[in-house]
């Protein structure tokens, strides 16, 4: 019964806009329809984010290279650095701007525009929720590649085409207010729920879309931990009491269905490209060897021989031999999956928010950090005895490892993030661990701390842009964002 109701409610909204959005019948033409399906525009937007996220295409996507879980092979100019030749700035904005933030916001409008009362309205609510969601990450994204960036002037097409930048902390403030209207939305535990089978993350659990919502606000209040006057200790204990990922079951992963279109990249790239571009490098191999990590047999191949793994030095000048290296064991995997936001790195969140006296105690911290790693060895398929030996490690238990808080959550952090490209590089720069490898001929300083502007922005928009970058301090790579304060 409860599934029939969600089925009818779904049915009649997504009917309601069709209709709604045509003059007259006769002047649809079902072979070209005029108007999308909310359920069929949040799911597109959905898609493209995951997309956007487990990229390994160095024109759209070099996080992996920033975050040096990966080395380049043959073409070595985007892990020394190099934004412009492909305009990678301008692929990822684009990106995101035009595959998920717009087609949110059209599908946002479509249904707030809706005449809807009692349980069909409590569907279009919860439906408004996901799509707030989904553009608050969106929009988190954004801000912690670039820094500012165009937000209350955004998506709007031909009607601004130059919109200005704003603050980024003026941004992340507003978020903050956004993510609250979607938790007070989502009606969870119901009859109904929200985009029923376009639904591809949850399956229509809005639970778990509340939990979702709970966790990215605690990512932005923790992003917020050294910004004075930015209330993070309270965005953090409302996303705790609200209630985040408690187990790796309820994180948002989205698997892909391994059908080509809908495979992962680096199938996409390896096997139906042909292609060889990438090997894991030496500042996460060493690290996995130093510290017995049983998680290297599931990540990489071994080489030269059995139970030896072998990174590729970072940022090298010269292409390398792909054969002499360990390999990716996600190569083969078309479902390999994306993961958004999960449990492993909540659970890293609270053993600092703890440290922080945030929530809980900093006693507290070192049954996170447990938490944490052991759900990540959990994930990628460790043992519970090889994961327990690794934790017992004076090397990596809370109460011995090396430095500081940040230091030890900083560094298990990292690892625990793996292949999450932009959180790591993002939770480095603001953590400061692990201590990366820096290109050959440079030096630790010119590891990006921000991703440049699009630079078709410094000729299209070139008033706003300047302006933008003289905010926050110049459009270098080197320039820190307001979090980033240490």
């Amino acid at each position: 019964m409860k599934k029939m109701k969600k089925k009818i409610f779904y049915l009649f909204i997504s009917l309601v806009i069709l209709v709604t959005s045509c003059e007259l019948p006769n002047n649809i033409d079902p072979k070209n329809p005029s108007a999308v399906p909310a359920g069929s525009e949040f799911m597109q937007a959905h898609i493209s984010l995951v997309n956007q996220l487990g990229s390994i295409n160095v024109n759209t996507n070099i996080s992996r290279l920033l975050a040096q879980f990966q080395s380049e092979v043959t073409y070595v100019t985007e892990s020394r650095y190099n934004f412009s030749d492909r305009q990678i700035p301008d692929a990822y904005s684009g990106n995101l701007y035009n595959g998920v933030l717009m087609n949110l916001k059209d599908c946002k409008q479509k249904l707030e525009a809706l005449q809807l009362a009692g349980d069909l309205a409590t569907v279009r609510d919860n439906q408004v929720a996901i799509l707030e969601v989904l553009s608050v990450y969106g929009y988190q994204l954004l801000v912690d590649n670039f820094g500012n960036v165009p937000y209350t002037e955004s998506l709007l097409g031909a009607t601004n085409s130059r919109p200005k930048y704003d603050d980024a902390l003026t941004i992340y403030k507003d978020l903050v207010t956004r993510i609250d209207a979607a938790i007070a939305k989502l009606t969870a535990g119901a009859d109904f729920g929200g985009f029923g089978s376009y639904d591809i993350l949850y399956s229509d659990d809005m639970s778990l879309w509340l939990k979702f919502a709970a966790s990215l606000k605690l990512r932005i209040g923790m992003r917020l931990a050294d910004v004075t006057g930015s209330n993070a200790s309270t965005i953090v204990s409302q996303a705790v009491a609200t209630g985040v990922f408690t187990s790796q079951d309820e994180s948002a992963i989205q698997t892909y269905t391994g059908v080509a279109p809908y495979v992962n990249s680096y199938y996409q790239e390896f096997i139906l490209g042909n292609r060889k571009d990438f090997c894991p490098t030496t500042t996460l191999v060493n690290m996995m060897n130093t510290l017995n990590d049983p998680r290297r047999a599931i990540w990489f191949t071994p080489y030269p021989s059995a139970g030896v793994y072998t990174g590729m030095q970072y940022g090298k000048t010269a292409s390398s031999n792909y054969s002499a290296y360990s390999h990716f064991t996600s190569i083969p995997n078309p479902k390999y999956p994306v993961i958004l936001l999960d449990y492993v790195g909540v659970e890293f969140m609270l053993a600092e928010a703890a440290e922080r006296s945030f929530v809980g105690a900093p006693a507290d911290a070192a049954g996170h950090y447990n938490n944490a790693i052991l759900a990540s060895m959990s994930y990628w398929g460790v043992s519970e005895a090889d994961a327990a030996a690794y934790l017992a490690q004076p090397t990596v238990a809370y109460s011995t490892a090396t430095g500081t808080y940040k230091q030890k959550i900083g560094t298990q952090k990292w690892l625990g993030l793996f292949d999450q490209g932009d959180e790591a590089w993002f939770e480095w720069r603001r953590l400061d661990f692990p201590i990366l490898n820096f290109p050959q001929g440079m030096t630790y300083a010119d590891i990006p701390k921000r991703m440049p502007y699009p630079f078709n922005e410094n000729k299209m928009n070139k008033v706003n842009y300047d302006a933008a970058a003289a905010a926050i301090g110049g459009d270098l790579a080197s320039t820190k964002l307001f979090w980033d304060k240490f």
